[in-house]
């Protein structure tokens, strides 16, 4: 009865919280959060009387980075990214939805285990409107680049659609995004405000440092931020900035009013850097 009661008892079901990356990360304030990858190894490792299963983070990283598109199960509209990025795990970020993942069979290898969450995956994706129509005229892989942004950038449920509109106004403007989120996404410590060699960093995530998308979504991405970003809110907003710990953004069409609505966080001391 111990063995087959209590939560930590329970093999093959994960969690995985909206905005999620692959990797485990660190906060400046020294909080480690458990990646996608850390969790399925959590999840689908046991040891019975007679055998051992699970998978590690280091087989899991090398299924992804190595692995065919196709016996990763990558549906087609996102297949060229990820052989593009052949090599590098972290080409299908992204490709594993927010939400609760059950029976993930401990007996099935790292590969198999990517193909069958992701593929379960394209199926949520599609239920959410990924597939289908929406204003925007991005692609699904793009829509979905976009949503992940959204996902890691918004606070409160009115702001999705507000964030979504100025990230396609700065595409559609030729401005760079300039994103936090894809600054911090490579970055061994993840800090509320970039600055130093976050800012600095010169990868292809970092939109700070070079135009248009990043490579690949940059976290897990759910129903709530896929759907603002199909449907965006009509604005001509460039900037926004977050002012407080509550979750309360700010939203401007120009630079100085941005710079007035940074002061407000300045004064809050939510913000640090680059305040007066």
């Amino acid at each position: 009865m111990d063995m087959m009661s209590g939560t930590d008892k329970r093999v093959g079901r994960i969690v995985v919280p909206e905005g999620l990356q692959l990797d485990s990360t660190k906060s400046t304030g020294g909080e480690s959060r458990p990646g996608v990858f850390e969790m399925i190894s959590k999840a689908t490792t046991f040891t019975t009387d007679d055998a051992k299963y699970g998978v590690s983070v280091a087989d899991l990283d090398k299924a992804a980075a190595d692995a065919s598109p196709a016996d990763l199960g990558v549906p087609a509209w996102a297949a060229k990214q990820v052989q593009a990025l052949t090599g590098d795990h972290r080409r299908i970020e992204g490709l594993i939805a927010s939400g609760a993942w059950e029976n993930v069979d401990p007996r099935l290898d790292a590969t198999q285990i990517l193909r069958e969450l992701i593929t379960r995956s394209v199926s949520r994706y599609t239920a959410w409107g990924l597939l289908g129509d929406n204003s925007t005229g991005r692609s699904p892989y793009d829509t979905l680049i976009l949503a992940s942004i959204v996902e890691a950038e918004a606070r409160k449920d009115e702001d999705f659609p507000k964030v979504a509109r100025v990230l396609l106004n700065r595409l559609d403007k030729g401005q760079r995004l300039e994103m936090d989120s894809t600054a911090n996404y490579t970055a061994d410590v993840r800090a509320n405000d970039v600055h130093g060699d976050v800012y600095d960093g010169d990868n292809p995530w970092n939109t700070y440092k070079h135009e248009g998308l990043p490579p690949t979504p940059i976290g897990a991405v759910g129903d709530r931020a896929l759907r603002a970003t199909e449907s965006p809110a009509p604005g001509k907003w460039l900037y926004f900035v977050t002012v407080d710990e509550n979750g309360t953004t700010l939203f401007a069409n120009t630079f100085a009013k941005h710079n007035q609505n940074r002061e407000v966080a300045c004064r809050n001391g939510f913000l640090k850097v680059g305040c007066a």
